[in-house]
């Protein structure tokens, strides 16, 4: 099963050797130009073996593809002439490959991205807010006491 799913893969296509704009790439990742660009300059940070979101991704493999994340941010900053970056990861929800890629956009002041695409909320009560944060650390295996 996960074998057809590599097979059918776009970004392990590209891996592999496929047609794309490539603009960097090491034994752990390969970075090329999204073929649909928020921005000129829209770059995907994929890793080479293929898995499908962050939580997949093996714990000593984090570290060399976010070290390679890190490098691209400030790449297409300078390269792009932009004020900034917006480094993104969906995990399943609005992932439209199901292999993990990183988007890294350039930004400039005015360019009319609005940040998050949605609208905040408040908690309920502090009380909320912390038995959210408990849960989340319970899940974690992290203990604040």
């Amino acid at each position: 099963m996960v074998e057809r799913r590599v097979a059918e893969c776009v970004f392990c296509a590209i891996v592999a050797g496929g047609a794309a704009a490539r603009v960097w790439e090491d034994p752990a990742v390969v970075a090329f130009l999204d073929v649909r660009p928020v921005f000129p300059g829209h770059v995907l940070v994929v890793p080479r073996a293929h898995v499908e979101t962050l939580t997949d991704l093996a714990a000593d493999a984090v570290g060399p593809y976010f070290a390679a994340v890190q490098r691209l941010a400030g790449a297409v900053e300078r390269a792009m002439g932009a004020g900034g970056t917006f480094v993104a990861i969906n995990n399943r929800v609005s992932q439209s490959v199901p292999h993990l890629h990183c988007h890294v956009v350039p930004r400039t002041k005015g360019d009319g991205l609005r940040g998050f695409f949605w609208p905040r909320q408040r908690y309920a009560d502090p009380d909320e807010m912390v038995a959210v944060a408990a849960g989340i650390a319970r899940e974690a295996g992290w203990s604040s006491s």
